[in-house]
């Protein structure tokens, strides 16, 4: 599914909710999400899952093309960890 098939989806399963105003809750959503990530906090929707920021160490990686070693800086990566109820509703099908 894709943001715009979300947006969709949520604008056809309320009457309340135009497409602009499904498109800004979903903007809202995720832009939180985004922000409060950025911040280094840690995000958790129960039932659904977690969001939080791991650190990658820096690391020597091979270029695949040339062979060379390249060096590579650590960074932050986002990392999603699934929920219990998510994780059973997705096995059970």
């Amino acid at each position: 599914m894709t943001k715009s098939e979300l947006i969709e989806q949520l604008s056809d399963g309320h009457e309340i909710l135009n497409k602009k105003e499904a498109e800004t809750v979903i903007n809202l959503i995720f832009g939180g999400i985004g922000d409060a990530l950025s911040r280094g906090s840690r995000v958790e929707i129960r039932g659904f899952g977690s969001f939080s920021v791991r650190e990658r160490e820096a690391r020597e990686a091979r270029n695949p093309k040339s062979g060379e070693l390249v060096k590579i800086a650590s960074r932050k990566t986002p990392f999603f960890k699934t929920g219990k109820e998510l994780r059973q509703r997705v096995d059970d099908k």
